[in-house]
């Protein structure tokens, strides 16, 4: 034996000292290795909307329902079994409004506990009792653990369950007990959650989510554009802190900065007033949602989204000429207008101008922020640099956080791989190096944390100038269109110009070459392997379906986002994988929290077998099972090594 594997299983022994306890581990490891693999649930293109994405997180895209039906079937009702669903979503609420209704609360209780208790013993069949008892809360730890285990010792369980239950009721604490339950329910049913890619922009909450997810018990995040802008805003690049503030803008969230984040707005509404006070703004209308914003407001948000849009023009033009290996100088386009004639040229074609109004705007320096625009930059910056919980949201979305993600055989990522029109991966310029494929997603990822985390200035400034450069290149993997076309939203009527064409990637979906090659480019050569993908909308009404190439390709991307709903025609796509398959969710808009609670409604959704496993899957067949299965064979190098005397049991 070796003397490097000498010392790792000298330091193995510290942990099993004798041949009993190594041997134990390899019993209890093994037998891991037999059960169910969790459930993994993932999620795309969130854009802020809290309360869909937290009801589709309460229910598991319909896990939780499922869930019940296997375990009563037509022993309840349809009511009743729609009424115990609520009950685990909402608990707290659920149960404020039965003791309104119920005459006899203990009675009640005893048949929701029951009830309760025979979900909980099947969610929680496919896990060892070890990661059951971690996932208890501490309150009611012992009492679960009875319930759901009971009693050897015992020969009438039920009596002893009875027994349990009372107490509880009697002492006042079966409410607590209900949520107990719910609350365990819910961990159990969803064993890992993925989510594929923009949190943020466009709805309101985004916060809120973030919230939520720095709670969940086992996530992991694929950053999207969006969110990509937001960690190039918190680390200091003054172009991503223009576009968050000019998105917030737009859709009538500059709350979510103000009240959800802290993040001082008065400097850029005092700029604002100043210098456009007398300007209508009309090619800077917002698009609100009118039972969510003040209308009051829209007046002077329209100025701070002029205000801070041609600032963005400006620091963008700045960067664009500063990094000419970005190639992106087609999108310079302020020393391309012309304000005597009211025109823009756009690619060699000119158009007339929405808007000639440009104040700030120098002619002979027209990427030149004014003195005052300055200003307003610099007090953004300490703000956003200084923001507590800005910075601890992202902080989470860099320790779970990366561009893709290999995980159990599948291939996570926000938006594409970046294709030639031959179908050949395209090789982009980064920093003097060409990369393509794995590599040029690896070496972005590389410059994106140091964005955030080098002390190195040199580095630091090339990653805060890549995180602006994913946020909206063309060569850029989570972007995936030859241009954004901002500019010509506002300042052009032609709605050719609007256009964003997208990479071959989209073209070549359908393509199994193409779908093969990306999977092997990340390691993947699996028949059964995936593509899960977000990023670019699937248009459902128009008959677009979400799986491509066979099943190899999933688009899970259905509007999630209100803003997308009237063009794809549902409420977003969330994805189910068990050991039974995978399992595609389309999902009609989430009305309230409250009518679910009043009526037990639930989100409508319409579900789509997409891989059926042949075999129940199992925990050996996950890369966790991969890690058990290493950990068993050093175990075993243990063993003999004891049992040869190479290492002394220590008793």
């Amino acid at each position: 034996m070796e003397t490097g594997e000498i010392r790792y299983l000298k330091s193995l022994a510290k942990q099993y000292p004798t041949i009993a306890l190594a041997a134990t581990e390899i019993i209890n490891l093994q037998a891991i290795l037999s059960l169910p693999k969790g459930t993994e649930h993932f999620i795309t293109d969130i854009h802020g909307e809290y309360d869909q994405f937290r009801h589709i997180m309460k229910n598991g895209s319909g896990a939780i329902k499922r869930k019940i039906e296997e375990e009563f079937s037509n022993s309840l009702s349809i009511a009743e079994k729609k009424g115990m669903a609520t009950l685990i979503y909402y608990p707290k609420l659920k149960l404020k409004q039965v003791r309104k209704q119920e005459d006899n609360m203990a009675d009640w209780y005893k048949v929701a506990l029951y009830r309760l208790i025979r979900v909980c013993k099947n969610a929680s069949s496919k896990y060892t009792r070890s990661k059951v008892r971690k996932a208890l809360p501490k309150d009611f730890a012992y009492v679960i653990e009875e319930l759901l285990t009971g009693r050897p010792d015992v020969s009438d369980q039920e009596a002893y369950y009875n027994e349990i239950i009372n107490s509880v009721i009697r002492t006042g604490r079966a409410g607590e007990l209900v949520v107990a339950f719910c609350n365990l329910i819910r961990r159990l049913v969803v064993d890992h959650l993925h989510v594929v890619g923009d949190i943020y922009d466009r709805g309101p909450y985004p916060n809120l989510i973030m919230d939520t997810l720095m709670k969940h018990h086992s996530v992991d995040i694929q950053w999207g554009n969006h969110d990509v802008l937001w960690m190039g805003a918190a680390a200091g690049n003054p172009a991503c802190i223009a576009n968050v503030i000019r998105i917030s803008a737009k859709y009538g969230n500059l709350n979510t900065l103000e009240d959800g984040y802290g993040i001082n707005l008065i400097p850029l509404a005092k700029f604002a007033l100043t210098t456009y006070g007398q300007d209508p703004c009309e090619a800077f209308h917002l698009d609100y949602r009118e039972d969510e914003y003040d209308v009051k407001d829209a007046a002077l948000d329209q100025k701070m989204h002029k205000a801070i849009a041609v600032i963005q023009f400006k620091l963008e033009g700045q960067l664009i000429k500063k990094r000419p290996e970005f190639q992106m100088s087609h999108r310079l386009l302020l020393d391309k207008m012309d304000l005597g004639k009211g025109t823009v040229e756009v690619e060699g074609k000119t158009y007339p101008l929405q808007d000639t109004s440009f104040p700030t705007l120098d002619k002979e320096h027209p990427y030149d922020l004014s003195p005052e625009e300055a200003e307003v930059m610099e007090r953004l910056v300490t703000a956003f640099a200084n923001c507590g919980k800005l910075q601890e949201h992202i902080r989470f979305l860099y320790a779970k956080g990366s561009l893709y993600k290999v995980y159990n055989g599948n291939l996570l990522y926000h938006g594409c791989v970046p294709f030639n029109e031959d179908g050949s991966f395209k090789k982009v310029q980064v920093f003097g190096q060409a990369y393509s494929g794995k590599k040029l997603y690896d070496v972005l990822e590389n410059y994106a944390r140091k964005g955030y985390y080098s002390i190195d200035p040199q580095e630091k400034e090339k990653g805060l100038d890549i995180l602006w450069f994913i946020w909206q290149s063309a060569n850029s993997p989570v972007f995936g269109k030859y241009k954004m076309t901002t500019f010509e939203r506002y300042f052009i009527a032609d709605k050719e110009t609007h256009e964003e064409p997208k990479n071959p990637y989209y073209r070549l979906l359908e393509q199994e070459e193409a779908v093969n090659k990306i999977l092997a480019e990340f390691g993947l050569f699996q028949e059964d392997s995936h593509i899960i993908n977000g990023h670019v909308p699937v248009e459902a009404k128009r008959g677009e379906s979400p799986v491509k190439c066979g099943g190899k390709l999933l688009i899970i991307d259905g509007g999630f986002s209100k803003a997308y709903q009237p063009k794809t025609g549902i409420a977003g796509y969330t994805l189910i994988y068990n050991s039974y398959g995978l399992l595609l969710a389309a999902h009609e808009p989430f009305e309230s929290v409250e009518k679910a609670v009043q009526e037990g409604s639930d989100i409508h959704s319409h579900m789509m077998l997409v891989h059926h496993s042949n075999r129940r899957i199992t925990v050996a067949d996950t890369d966790i099972g991969e890690e058990i299965r290493e950990n068993i064979e050093d175990l075993e190098k243990l063993l003999c090594a004891y049992r040869e005397g190479s290492i002394v049991e220590r008793q």
